[in-house]
C-alpha cells in the first residue's frame, strides 16, 4: 500500500520523511538525533536536562555526522520555589523505603533539575542555528521567541487540546504537534493543570487539524506503520514517535528500564506526579502502586525526583526498575528493536512512504 502525506511537514522543515523522534530528555542524546535525520527523518535533541556546555557537545557531535535538519527541543516551564515543608513532607512520606534499602533518611538529597529556555538556551540557538526549536509546555516569552525566529528556525511545540493548538497557532507556530492521552513521557499541558479531560490522539488530531491552519504533527501510541497511516488518515501531515525510539541500542537507558519496555502491556501504564511533580505516562511499578499514582504531597516540577533518586541508584544496581521513570506511551508492545536510522527507514517502508 502507497501511502503519501500532504508533504507540508517534509517541505517545511526540509527533511525527506515525515517521522519526527521526539526528544526524551534522559534517554536520547546526539547519537540518535544524528542517525534519525541521517536516515531522512527529523532527530530530536532533548536539552532540558543538559546544561549549556553539554548542549554544545552534543551539538557538535550530532554536526559530524550528519548535516540534515536538527531539532532541538526546550521546555518552558517556570522554575520552582523550593518549598522546605513540602519537601520534608515529601521525604518522610518515602522514608520507610530509605529505611528498606539501607539508605540514610537523614543524608542530603541530589538535585532534580530541568532548565526551562532562558537567554543562555536563546544564546546557542543563535551559535548553532538548527533548523528547527520545538518546545514542551507552551512557548517562551515572545521577546525571545522573536530571536528563535529570526535565526530561520522553525517553531513547533505540543498541544493537548484545541485550545491549546489555537493559542500556539497565534503565537506562530509553524507546526502544532498533536499529543494524545497515550503518549509516554510529560503530558505537555500548559493552559490546564486537568489531567482527566486529557484527548486521545485518535479524537485530538482531526479536531485540531480542523481548527489550525498550520501543520499537525501526531503525536501519541503511534509505534507502527499502522499507526503512521492512521495518523495521516486522520490529517496529520507528520508523526512524532518517542517509546518507539526507546527500544533503539542508541536509547540511553538502564537494563531494567529496557526489560521494562519489553514486558509491558497496552494496561500497564499510567500518568504520574511522582518522578518529576509533572503528570507523565510511564509504567507502573512498585512506588506509583504504593504511592500514587497522583500525589499532592509531590513538590512542584522538577523538585520531586530528587528524594527518589537515591532509591533509584540503589534498587536499579539490583536489577529492578522499582523506584525509577520508566516512561512509556501505551503501545510499547507494538515496537521493533532496530538501530534508529534503520527504524526510521523500515516505519517508512512499511507505512508506504517510500
Amino acid at each position: 500500500m502507497t501511502m503519501t502525506s500532504d508533504h507540508r511537514i517534509t517541505s517545511l522543515l526540509g527533511i525527506e520523511l515525515p517521522i519526527i523522534q521526539a526528544p526524551m530528555a534522559g534517554s536520547a542524546f546526539g547519537d540518535m538525533a544524528a542517525a534519525v535525520s541521517d536516515a531522512g527523518g527529523l532527530g530530536s535533541l532533548a536539552c532540558a536536562s543538559l546544561n549549556a556546555q553539554q548542549i554544545r557537545d552534543e551539538i557538535t557531535g550530532i554536526r559530524s555526522k550528519t548535516g540534515k535538519p536538527l531539532n532541538l527541543n526546550f521546555f518552558c516551564h517556570t522554575n520552582a520555589v523550593f518549598d522546605e515543608a513540602k519537601e520534608m513532607a515529601w521525604r518522610k512520606k518515602l522514608e520507610a523505603y530509605y529505611v528498606e534499602f539501607g539508605i540514610d533518611p537523614s543524608g542530603p538529597i541530589p538535585s532534580s533539575s530541568r532548565n526551562p529556555f532562558d537567554e543562555a538556551s536563546c544564546e546557542i540557538v543563535e551559535e548553532f542555528k538548527p533548523e528547527v526549536v520545538s518546545f514542551h509546555f507552551g512557548l517562551p516569552s515572545a521577546a525571545l521567541l522573536a530571536r528563535v525566529k529570526a535565526t530561520g528556525a522553525k517553531v513547533l511545540s505540543s498541544a493537548t487540546s484545541v485550545d491549546e493548538a489555537l493559542w500556539l497557532e497565534e503565537r506562530g507556530c509553524d507546526a502544532i504537534i498533536a499529543q494524545g492521552f497515550e503518549a509516554g513521557g510529560h503530558r505537555g499541558i500548559f493552559l490546564s493543570d486537568d489531567i482527566y479531560s486529557q484527548v486521545g490522539t485518535i479524537a485530538l488530531v482531526p479536531q485540531i487539524a480542523d481548527a489550525v491552519k498550520v501543520p499537525v504533527i501526531a503525536s501519541g501510541g503511534i509505534s507502527d506503520a499502522r499507526g503512521i497511516r492512521a495518523a495521516f488518515a486522520l490529517g496529520a501531515s507528520a508523526v512524532q514517535l518517542g517509546t518507539a525510539y526507546l527500544f533503539t541500542p542508541e536509547a540511553r537507558i538502564s537494563a531494567p528500564y529496557r526489560q521494562a519496555l519489553r514486558n509491558t502491556r497496552d494496561n500497564q501504564t499510567t500518568l504520574t506526579n511522582l518522578f518529576t511533580g509533572r503528570p507523565a505516562r510511564g509504567i507502573i511499578n512498585r512506588i506509583i502502586r504504593e504511592a500514587g499514582p497522583i500525589s499532592p504531597m509531590a513538590p512542584q516540577f522538577p523538585l520531586a525526583g530528587g528524594a527518589l533518586l537515591p532509591l533509584k541508584g540503589v534498587v536499579e544496581k539490583q536489577g529492578s526498575g522499582d523506584f525509577s521513570s520508566l516512561w512509556s506511551g501505551q503501545a510499547a508492545r507494538l515496537c521493533k528493536e532496530l538501530p534508529a536510522g534503520e527504524l526510521t527507514r523500515y516505519l517508512a517502508r512499511e507505512a508506504g512512504l517510500l
